[in-house]
């Protein structure tokens, strides 16, 4: 099934942290990367006395259900160094955030694919289109609807 996974780092070495959990994807026994956009940045989403974050989508094949994948993103978070906070949105080394699982949708206590947020943030949609422009969402709307043509003023491609 192909999967599409945000990443996000915004505490340390945070283009290390991205280039590590794609280096841990692509060792999953059940995964194969496929693709991985550019490094963008980003203001923070949520409350704003944090660092700026490092963002990247990565499309994968996998043969694991949606909440197997959701243990192995948890497991890789792990491995670099996430504490989780209560509060909403705070900073973090490693953020995994399982955007689509195929044309799948699902809703539990754990997971809810697509990810509720995946039409309303631009560090989302702006890698997303990187690697697979001609994407559509379950619901049948095409991502490239989405792409304003100009980034807005708080993304950023990182070098």
């Amino acid at each position: 099934m192909i999967a599409y996974i945000g990443l996000g780092s915004n505490l340390g070495d945070s283009k290390n942290y991205l280039q590590t959990a794609l280096s841990s994807l692509h060792a999953q026994k059940n995964v194969t990367l496929r693709a991985y956009s550019r490094f963008y940045g980003s203001k923070p989403h949520g409350p704003q006395n944090q660092p700026d974050y490092s963002n990247a989508v990565a499309k994968i094949d996998c043969s694991l259900s949606p909440l197997a994948l959701l243990d192995t993103l948890q497991a890789i978070e792990q491995d670099n160094d996430r504490i989780r906070s209560k509060q909403r949105w705070s900073a973090r080394t490693l953020d995994l955030d399982l955007l689509l699982y195929g044309m799948e949708t699902l809703q539990t206590e754990r997971l809810t694919i697509p990810h509720p947020y995946i039409q309303e943030r631009p560090f989302v949609l702006y890698p997303l289109y990187d690697i697979t422009p001609n994407l559509h969402f379950p619901n049948g709307d095409k991502l490239a609807d989405y792409i304003t043509g100009n980034m807005p003023d708080d993304l950023w491609i990182l070098e």
